[in-house]
């Protein structure tokens, strides 16, 4: 059967009263970006679905991306019917030939913004169910839990018809809760963390540190592409390069072992929450998880934020790894962030970190440091780009492990 739409349902769009337009425009923006390669698509928001006319565009790859995108409660491939209900007919009995096995049941669920047509939703209800019936003797009918739905929508152009409905994932349009930033590293956590946050419809801005030429130019892609891997659940993200060698040679040079990680942590986060404050950024999101390594006690958590009132936010901090993990490959970001090249947070980590930093000693430690100089000279070098859906900065992973052999 050849389909001419597919019609996306909302999810918690329904809860938005007044907003709710704004919501959908924020959501029709971020699929026209993730579909961005596909030209002849074109795309009608409304207030309950937005519909995405194929033109003659294969819907698989097309279904494969809308699955990612944040605010898509379902949606379904649909095809159009003339309002000839006799047309309507053939054309739910040829959708349901397609979709039954023996044994399946079934119903047919109307919705009519077109209130002038001259069948009512019960009417067509049961005229179309009476219909499958006779095609398909024995079937059930099933209210409650049926096998296959023939949904119909009786709209002023015409009577569209689809049965398979697949789930989205759900969440709110991304850019519809503000602003934050994201501390990107190139492991395995922050990426999940920019994924709850991308799917709460917070827009998030990556900032990363590199550190050359102590972490290499393959790092610095690896968290490029990481970051494109997360535009899939709402369109372009903007990435933010940090120099942090001067400040990383400083700490090592002037600070007890025990404290270099603490006081490299709160440079960071100084650095993170100027940026935060010049892109007009609400909150920061990190991918901290609470004693997972020595900078992640709470002890260390209260040292490091010591630097600023700005709200920190951990969406995985209660998780444990496996968890974060199986989300890590849910998302297609786990392989990625498992390749060996080191980000500058592991090439200065000390043997022997302090895992209960005192506060006190943390500020007298840094005390003897240009933290203004240093932090200027950081921001000179500051490198801003948008990664679109689709961008690459990897080559394959089999010539990724070439090269190290």
């Amino acid at each position: 059967m050849e389909y001419t739409e597919i019609m996306v349902r909302y999810g918690e769009l329904s809860t938005k009263g007044k907003n709710r337009k704004s919501f959908i425009d924020r959501l029709h923006g971020n699929v026209a970006r993730v579909l961005k390669d596909y030209p002849d698509l074109r795309m009608r928001p409304h207030r309950d679905r937005l519909h995405i006319e194929l033109n003659g565009v294969d819907a698989k790859p097309v279904m494969e991306k809308l699955k990612n995108v944040f605010g898509i409660q379902t949606f379904s491939l649909s095809v159009e019917v003339s309002k000839d209900f006799e047309d309507v007919k053939k054309k739910a009995i040829e959708m349901m030939h397609e979709a039954y096995k023996p044994g399946m049941s079934f119903k047919v669920g109307t919705k009519r913004s077109d209130h002038s047509y001259y069948l009512d939703t019960n009417q067509i209800n049961l005229q179309l169910g009476d219909a499958i019936c006779d095609e398909f003797p024995g079937i059930d009918v099933e209210m409650k839990r049926p096998d296959i739905k023939i949904s119909v929508e009786v709209r002023q152009d015409g009577i569209y018809l689809s049965y398979l409905t697949i789930k989205g994932a759900g969440g709110l349009p991304v850019g519809t809760a503000g602003k934050a930033m994201l501390m990107l590293s190139g492991g395995i956590d922050s990426p999940v963390a920019g994924y709850y946050a991308l799917k709460r419809g917070v827009d998030i801005e990556m900032v990363h540190f590199y550190s050359p030429p102590y972490t290499s130019e393959q790092a610095l892609n690896k968290a490029k592409e990481l970051t494109s891997k997360l535009t899939a659940f709402g369109g372009n993200i903007k990435f933010i390069e940090v120099p942090f060698a001067e400040i990383q040679e400083t700490i090592k040079a002037s600070v007890p072992e025990g404290y270099l990680m603490t006081i490299q942590r709160r440079f960071m986060l100084r650095l993170t929450d100027i940026l935060r404050e010049k892109e007009h950024a609400l909150a920061i999101f990190n991918g901290e998880a609470v004693g997972q390594v020595a900078s992640q006690t709470l002890e260390s958590m209260m040292a490091i934020n010591d630097v600023t009132t700005t709200p920190i936010l951990r969406p995985v901090a209660t998780m444990d790894k496996t968890e974060i993990i199986r989300i890590a490959e849910k998302i297609d970001t786990f392989n990625l962030s498992i390749q060996p090249f080191e980000d500058c947070c592991t090439v200065f980590a000390p043997p022997s970190p302090k895992t209960r930093p005192n506060v006190e000693k943390t500020r007298k430690f840094e005390s003897v440091l240009d933290i203004d100089g240093l932090i200027e000279r950081s921001l000179a070098g500051v490198k801003i780009t948008t990664i679109e859906h689709g961008d690459h900065f990897m080559e394959s992973n089999q010539e990724n492990i070439n090269s190290l052999l």
